[in-house]
């Protein structure tokens, strides 16, 4: 029943935010549909189109609905995924939790923790690649739930693709199932379980999300020619970069921010309750088992470490980790489970409302819009001097602009870019021809594009070009000769 009330409100809220304007704000719910969409419309359709930097689930997902213009300007069919992985996540919390401690006023307290949290809300409205990553590990926790306090050993097939499904749409995920599959097996340990059997059921666990792994590494090496591309679209935060207690402190302040004071307080005093329910009850292991979710954590501060920009974005997996083992809590209070539900839910949500919108993930998502109306002139340049050329552009940093072009008819194969190999390949050595009659430049975001990269290294690049119009940071170029 609550997967099926959260599903309700995430269509009222796809509706809220559609006649807001505000679904595809961000510049990577844009992109996402781009990507999807390119697999079939490009100038070399096929197989590599599926990139190497995102994960490809949610794209292929969403590959074949996108090839229709209603879906893939609207972002409808992605988001009606979004919809669903909101009921799919919080009916797995509500079964985690009822699972390890009967209540269902602890299933109810972290369900509405999940899903009135305008930021989490939010996402799930979008055609952004967040909710599935919610659905399918919270789907994660709660069958490694299931199995760790179960009495069989074996490990059932759809246990691992929904492991394998984690893995494949965001690289949280990566961290994520392999901190509860070892909590799981630590549960099933102390429960009992010989050493020889659970080392049996770590590879029938192991061989699923390892196997992922391998398959996007292996698809990137063959697509980019990179086992795995970790670097190169930013410009390094020096004050991030290397400072491990900096790092730590605004992963703290960004989880506060966008769950609120209260979400982060109750939670580690639930963490506390549970790790101690856990060491003084051998059954009670399993509880620790969803604080797997915590392992999020990991991608982060891993990518703060190295440079990468501050994104409020990337501290919401954290949120809804927070929100299981507050439920656990309640759960363990017995007889005053409602009342302790009661009086989280309104303590939260003191900080915290649906719809809120001044909720940092709106605002984050519209750091583009202004730049969005700048290239309106640029747009306007393209309807009265464009006759079906192609255009020559990095979708790694136009992506979201290719998306907009839409309106005006264009379409990907009208594009020659990264995925557009050996193309590509020859375009970005000799400046677009003899390919391309038009070059779009992203000039100022992260540095420049690597087109803008090349011009500054090479202003000879641009030969055979001229400059037409700019706007939004985007600079239009046409072929004179």
């Amino acid at each position: 029943m609550l997967g099926g009330l959260a599903v309700l409100l995430g269509a009222v809220a796809s509706l809220v935010y559609a006649r807001a304007g505000l679904s595809l704000s961000h510049y990577d719910a844009r992109a996402h549909l781009v990507v999807a969409r390119r697999i079939l419309d490009s100038i070399t359709p096929g197989w590599e189109q599926i990139g190497a930097v995102w994960l490809p689930l949610p794209h292929l997902l969403n590959m074949l609905p996108v090839q229709l213009d209603a879906f893939y300007q609207t972002g409808a069919s992605a988001i009606a995924m979004s919809v669903l992985s909101l009921g799919l996540g919080a009916a797995c919390i509500a079964a985690t939790i009822v699972r390890l401690t009967g209540s269902r006023s602890g299933a109810v307290a972290s369900v509405v923790l999940f899903v009135s949290n305008p930021n989490v809300l939010y996402l799930h409205a979008t055609p952004m690649t967040e909710p599935l990553l919610f659905g399918t590990t919270l789907m994660c926790a709660w069958r490694l739930t299931e199995w760790a306090t179960s009495d069989a050993l074996e490990v059932p097939p759809s246990m691992g693709w929904w492991m394998v499904a984690a893995c494949l749409t965001r690289y949280e995920a990566w961290p994520i199932v392999g901190a509860l599959v070892a909590l799981a097996l630590i549960a099933r340990r102390r429960r009992g379980a010989p050493i020889g059997t659970l080392a049996t059921a770590f590879w029938q666990l192991a061989r699923y999300p390892l196997g992922a792994a391998l398959f996007f590494v292996v698809l990137s090496r063959v697509t980019v020619g990179e086992w795995f591309v970790s670097g190169g679209f930013f410009v390094p935060d020096v004050e991030l970069q290397g400072h491990l207690a900096v790092v730590s402190q605004k992963l703290l302040e960004g989880t506060r921010d966008l769950g609120g004071v209260w979400l982060v307080r109750l939670a580690f005093a639930a963490v506390a309750v549970l790790t101690f329910a856990a060491f003084r009850w051998r059954q009670g292991a399993a509880l620790l088992v969803p604080l797997g979710l915590f392992a999020a954590t990991a991608l982060p501060l891993s990518a703060y470490l190295s440079g990468h920009p501050f994104r409020m974005r990337y501290q919401i997996p954290l949120v809804v980790a927070c929100a299981i083992p507050i439920g656990l809590a309640v759960g363990l209070a017995r007889r005053a489970a409602p009342v302790v539900a009661l009086v989280a839910i309104l303590l939260v949500l003191r900080d915290v409302s649906p719809f809120d919108r001044s909720a940092p993930i709106l605002k984050e998502s519209q750091i583009d819009s202004r730049n969005g109306r700048g290239r309106e002139v640029v747009t306007d340049c393209l309807v009265r001097g464009y006759r079906g050329e192609t255009i020559f552009a990095s979708m790694g940093s136009l992506a979201h602009y290719m998306h907009e072009l839409s309106r005006i008819g264009l379409d990907i194969r009208d594009f020659l870019h990264e995925g557009n190999h050996p193309m590509w390949d020859v375009a970005i050595v000799s400046g677009g021809a003899p390919f391309a009659g038009w070059m779009l430049v992203e000039e100022v975001a992260e540095g420049g594009d690597v087109i803008a990269r090349r011009i500054r290294a090479n202003p000879s690049f641009t030969d055979g070009y001229e400059r037409v119009c700019e706007g939004g940071n985007v600079a239009l170029y046409r072929r004179v000769r």
